[in-house]
């Protein structure tokens, strides 16, 4: 049996929870959600996370490879995280993930991670951890549109912070970077999803082992998709799979989510994809369009503004 792990990951808000999800109704699989999170559970992941995405490499593994050790061991630090609790909500959500460990460690599953906060580090993670990856992969239009609903601005000095990150990927885009306005999430948006794929694109040149996922794809034909992705993945698409996929895609579910239930996996998969043609204004789809469509046609040759 395929006890590989498998990370999803992506730019969030481009269906990384739905993916990890589905993935994991595959009852011989343990869901663990964004260990890179830098507001993770010490429970969960014992080292400390000090940006959003992250970036971990051979240079600085070595800080994080022992809790990715444990984490994949299902060694869950319960003290640490009895004594991080600060609210009913942390409380039952240690249960939730002393449950999955236990789970995991007493039944020989395997971990699928759900982490777009690792997006940067795929070389890391395939080579290190032995992980087979998915890359989930959105219009940029459609991120962008999620991000400006959901009012989610982006702090790129997060990125701007770390020196290796900027010397292997992104010191090209520092002035512009350092030039985008606090409040101006479709420009944060729009450079954001070109960096991330920008960089994905690369690794997918070094690791042509990467299945890339376009969130479009999956909406349109959500169990076709998914068979595809289950058979590449060594795991076993059941019959109580496909119905849990179906039950999450439906046409009897919301076209569009609450902004409180940000992570709901349960819309109208069909009808959600064209939201952002409701929600951007023309200028607005311009201005991502300009930044992003070079990086865009390596995943969308055929791409509709």
């Amino acid at each position: 049996m395929n006890q590989r792990p498998v990370l999803v990951t992506g730019a969030h808000r481009t269906g990384t929870t739905w993916v990890g999800k589905m993935l994991a109704a595959d009852e011989n699989t343990a869901y663990i959600s964004e260990p890179l999170n830098v507001l993770h559970r010490p429970g969960v992941f014992r080292a400390p996370v000090k940006y959003w995405y992250t970036y971990i490499n051979k240079e600085n593994g070595s800080e994080y490879l022992p809790a990715f050790t444990e984490l994949l061991d299902f060694d869950y630090h319960l003290w640490d995280e009895i004594l991080s609790i600060r609210s009913r909500k942390d409380f039952f959500r240690m249960g939730r993930d002393f449950r999955t460990f236990y789970l995991g460690s007493m039944h020989g599953q395997r971990a699928l991670l759900k982490d777009p906060f690792a997006v940067f580090s795929l070389p890391w993670f395939a080579e290190t951890l032995n992980c087979q990856i998915v890359v989930t992969v959105r219009h940029p239009a459609a991120f962008a549109s999620s991000l400006k609903r959901l009012n989610w601005s982006f702090d790129f000095n997060h990125l701007l912070a770390q020196p290796l990150l900027m010397r292997d990927h992104l010191e090209p885009f520092r002035a512009h970077m350092q030039s985008i306005a606090a409040d101006d999430i479709i420009g944060q948006a729009s450079l954001l999803w070109r960096m991330i794929y920008y960089v994905v694109h690369a690794d997918r040149e070094r690791l042509p082992f990467i299945k890339i996922t376009r969130h479009e794809d999956l909406s349109l034909d959500p169990i076709a998709g998914y068979h595809q992705l289950y058979d590449e993945l060594g795991l076993n698409f059941t019959s109580r799979v496909e119905q849990t996929i179906l039950n999450s895609s439906s046409s009897d579910n919301p076209v569009e989510l609450l902004k409180n239930k940000t992570h709901s996996v349960k819309l109208d998969s069909r009808a959600n994809m064209d939201n952002w043609k409701k929600r951007l204004s023309p200028d607005e789809i311009h201005r991502i369009r300009k930044v992003t469509e070079e990086v865009a046609y390596d995943f969308y040759p055929n791409l509709n503004w």
